[in-house]
């Protein structure tokens, strides 16, 4: 178990340290040997856990996504209200997640799919939202492709408001302004007073999620990777 959590550890730091490198001098002039001073790692250590700089770009890129699944719901439309409490106190805690976007949105990467994020977060709302069509949770006329392009894209502009105007500091409040618009015009009125949309569930969220990564060995890089 010590040496999976180091690993993980080193995997993090590779990551972490690319994406600065990322972020400083952009995708294009970044070099290997650039993220393995940074990392403090060997070449060996790097290239076991990626095969080349746009495979780290990659795992920078794929950070966005949650690598666990969520707790099921009785109401499927639940998962979406907190997916987006979760994916809005990783952009505000975890710097790889901050990062991440920052490489989506980066038109210099051109040697890199930055659209691979967006339709992973489009594929993950329809497949939430699609479970929750055939439960009977949607109101008749909800496209599901449709609704899940519309919240997807309206997450990324809110939160890239935030970011410019205050760091991201109110962006659990934006998200919960945002579905407080988008569920009652997709979910049926008898289930929508079932969902909880508060800042309450999202701070339960944001510690259940931080203790499950300290339990991982993620939450604790001050080890020297190796």
């Amino acid at each position: 178990m010590a040496q999976q959590a180091r690993a993980i550890r080193t995997r993090r730091a590779i990551l972490e340290s690319a994406a600065a490198v990322f972020a400083e001098r952009g995708y294009e002039r970044t070099t290997i040997g650039e993220i393995l001073v940074r990392a403090g790692v060997t070449k060996g250590a790097l290239y076991f856990h990626f095969a080349s700089k746009e495979d780290v770009a990659l795992g920078v890129l794929a950070a966005q996504m949650l690598d666990e699944p969520l707790t099921p719901q009785p109401v499927k439309l639940q998962e979406l209200v907190d997916q987006g409490f979760l994916l809005a106190h990783r952009l505000q805690r975890d710097a790889l997640v901050r990062a991440s976007v920052a490489l989506a949105l980066d038109s210099g990467a051109t040697g890199v799919d930055r659209a691979a994020p967006f339709r992973a977060w489009i594929d993950q709302v329809s497949e939430v939202l699609t479970v929750a069509k055939a439960r009977g949770e949607l109101l008749v006329h909800v496209n599901v492709t449709d609704t899940a392009e519309l919240f997807s894209g309206a997450f990324a502009g809110i939160q890239t408001m935030s970011q410019i105007l205050c760091d991201r500091n109110d962006l659990t409040y934006r998200v919960l302004v945002l579905l407080r618009h988008v569920l009652p015009t997709i979910c049926t009125p008898a289930l929508l007073t079932t969902i909880e949309m508060t800042e309450e569930r999202a701070r339960r969220l944001a510690a259940e999620y931080d203790l499950r990564q300290l339990q991982r060995g993620e939450g604790n890089l001050a080890d020297t990777p190796g």
